[in-house]
């Protein structure tokens, strides 16, 4: 397979370049950018991935929790300097519910497809429903709750939040790698039962992730510099450029990874993919971009529209809900993903 998405990959970017630079159409810039950058995610997390175990349980768990939404935050620091606030926060609603929803009932779906009933392991499963409740709550409604008042100081009211937020965060990965990991020891034992030849060997792994993020960077800036106008020509909203359009290309790669680990039967490390992705983006993702917003002058205040807010909510509702019994099916599967298709067309409405 290498052989095949290795120089795929390359013509990819390759080609992306020389669009960009002789200045070609827009809509061929942004498509060439989009599909670049699907295939370097997918590299850039085997990378980090191997890293990861030849550096141990602890250091490994440190450096996932830190990388894997790392496309996700480079195209949002892009998106920052160009002032694009309203996008990058409609990316992070859409990579909220985009996991949650259709990451999660594809993996359901297509593992139900194959195993009847799949379970996985309950108290990780409340842990990670928990810290999903508390995470939307602390993240994303107080904010919008207390600014709602004029003389509310929704920077002020966002600091606070993104601060408090790091910092369960921080305490999650405590909790997670060092204070109770014997909760998390399945997903260590499932990762090992993967092929041996599944990670790379340490040194060019290093040397993969250096490039890959260097890519990864050309590339977003790429795309952030085609949206605003691909987004004029087809009528979409910022709104829906983000939720749908962004959140799905940065995190194509771990979707096939959910899903394929579903359909291998292996639900513990489907639903750590797909549920962990979702907390690493509201409590550090959205924190850190708030920092970055600060610092290329361009504030991003934590307060997100009523309709971002219902959709998470009901994301996080649905997903306790069909976690809370340890197991799953293809008719749950098929719920989430029914509702994900009915947020992606409200926001398709929603005015450009």
């Amino acid at each position: 397979m290498n052989r095949v998405v290795w120089p795929l990959t390359a013509l990819l970017v390759i080609a992306g370049g020389i669009a960009h630079y002789a200045h070609a159409p827009v809509l061929v810039v942004f498509i060439l950018a989009c599909a670049g950058l699907i295939p370097l995610a997918g590299f850039m997390g085997r990378a980090t991935e191997s890293i990861a175990a030849h550096a141990g349980p602890r250091i490994g768990g440190l450096l996932s929790a830190t990388f894997g939404n790392a496309v996700e935050l480079i195209i949002g620091i892009f998106a920052l300097r160009d002032g694009l606030t309203d996008l990058v926060k409609a990316s992070i609603t859409g990579s909220v519910i985009g996991n949650l929803l259709f990451v999660l009932g594809i993996s359901f779906f297509v593992g139900g497809l194959r195993h009847p009933i799949q379970r996985f392991n309950i108290r990780a499963a409340r842990s990670n429903a928990s810290m999903l409740l508390l995470g939307i709550c602390v993240a994303f409604l107080i904010p919008a709750i207390f600014t709602m008042q004029p003389a509310a100081g929704g920077m002020a009211v966002s600091g606070a939040t993104a601060v408090m937020s790091l910092l369960i965060y921080c305490s999650g990965l405590l909790f997670a790698l060092f204070t109770h990991r014997e909760v998390f020891e399945y997903i260590e034992q499932a990762e090992q039962e993967e092929d041996p030849g599944h990670h790379w060997r340490l040194w060019p792994a290093v040397l993969v992730l250096l490039i890959t993020t260097v890519l990864v960077s050309l590339e977003s800036d790429w795309l952030v510099g085609t949206i605003e106008v691909v987004g004029r020509q087809f009528g979409w909203s910022d709104m829906f450029l983000g939720v749908v359009v962004v959140a799905i290309v940065g995190n194509a790669a771990e979707h096939a990874s959910a899903v394929w680990m579903a359909w291998k039967n292996r639900m513990d490390l489907s639903l750590e993919i797909a549920v962990g992705s979702s907390l690493q983006v509201a409590m550090f993702v959205a924190p850190v971009l708030f920092f970055v917003s600060l610092m290329v002058g361009h504030p991003m205040p934590l307060v997100f529209s009523w309709p971002e807010l219902v959709s998470m909510g009901t994301a996080v509702a649905l997903v306790v809900v069909l976690m809370v019994d340890g197991e799953s099916n293809w008719l749950e599967g098929a719920m989430a993903v029914g509702a994900y298709a009915v947020m992606a067309v409200g926001f398709y409405t929603l005015p450009a």
